[in-house]
């Protein structure tokens, strides 16, 4: 397969962990993992049942150094503290949730201090203290030409081709809540700004989503079957340190409307 300009070899490795690392096979576990699968936060946990017996798994990126997940109580919260020094890896679950049956995404985080320089929308900027990622399968026809070519990339590479869609609820430091931001790698990436700025920072926020409606929203597409989850904090373009706690990660049916 030969490769356009903008993936010589020499930025293979980046571009696949940019790209999709967080949710397909594009990772190696550290040769010592952090024990997260049998964790109180892991316990505290809500995922379907019938999501296989792999569990939560830290993975790191080929090239980058870990960041340091620990499981802690915090303010009374069975927590997953996430520490990044230049550093980007992510704890992740493969799930499978059919399109009819998507509810809701009850999460939580706190967040001490932005990364001043972090810029979701760039290439070599895109940090965030915090992250939760959802990837979907869906009709691959439907990829563009460039998108395809990654894939067929990934797959050949890793043995897994890259999701679908990957849809990621962050924070910015300047875009308003609500935006959706694009990739500049890929259209199959679309970034959900759930907080902005440091007016909120030092407090735990809790957040209920509607995951079809997020998707539709983000990508302008009725989803296909989620299959995998999410969280990340990444501190390896700006090179500085970054901190947050993550509450559990749970599934649900949505709450009724008045």
């Amino acid at each position: 397969m030969r490769l356009p300009a903008c993936l010589s070899p020499s930025l293979t490795l980046s571009l696949l962990v940019a790209l999709c690392g967080p949710l397909s096979g594009c990772m190696t576990t550290p040769a010592e993992p952090a024990p997260i699968g049998a964790s109180a936060w892991a316990q505290a946990s809500r995922l379907p049942a019938g999501t296989g017996t792999e569990g939560w798994l830290h993975q790191s990126f080929p090239g980058k150094r870990d960041v340091q997940f620990e499981s802690v109580r915090q303010d009374g919260r069975d927590t997953l503290a996430a520490t990044a020094d230049a550093a980007a890896s992510t704890v992740r679950h493969k799930v499978r949730i059919e399109p009819a049956e998507l509810g809701s995404l009850r999460f939580s985080w706190k967040v001490p201090e932005l990364i001043a320089e972090a810029d979701l929308a760039t290439r070599d900027a895109d940090d965030s203290p915090v992250r939760v990622m959802l990837a979907f399968d869906g009709d691959r026809s439907r990829l563009s030409a460039k998108d395809a070519m990654l894939s067929e990339l990934m797959r050949t590479l890793t043995g897994e081709e890259m999701p679908y869609a990957t849809l990621m609820y962050v924070w910015c430091n300047q875009r308003a809540p609500g935006t959706v931001i694009r990739s500049p790698r890929t259209e199959r990436i679309r970034k959900l700004v759930l907080e902005s700025g440091p007016n909120k920072l030092n407090r735990w926020l809790e957040y209920e989503r509607d995951i079809r409606a997020d998707y539709e929203r983000a990508f302008g597409e009725p989803p296909g079957a989620l299959i995998g989850v999410a969280i990340m904090t990444d501190s390896d373009n700006t090179r500085s340190l970054a901190k947050a706690w993550y509450g559990p990660v749970r599934f649900g049916a949505l709450a009724a409307t008045p």
